[in-house]
């Protein structure tokens, strides 16, 4: 999942050497950090919180053979 949401944030960011994404696994879900620039930000969230939430969809799609619900969080 971890390379999913990278490829998507490189691909809409106009820094993306900046692109930093962990991954934390915790008992119950797995964790999925994106941090970019904070000029980038608002490009990764999009109005309305659009692009943030298409993101997250596409990665619960992708996860949907995981046994553990994957949660994206955008710093």
């Amino acid at each position: 999942m971890d390379k999913l949401v990278q490829y998507i944030a490189e691909s809409l960011v106009q820094h993306p050497e900046d692109v930093v994404v962990t991954r934390t696994e915790e008992t119950d879900c797995i964790r999925v950090t994106l941090a970019v620039n904070q000029e980038d930000i608002g490009k990764v969230i999009g109005r309305g919180g659009r692009i943030a939430k298409a993101i997250r969809t596409v990665v619960k799609a992708a996860s949907i053979n995981s046994d553990k619900k994957v949660v994206v969080d955008i710093l």
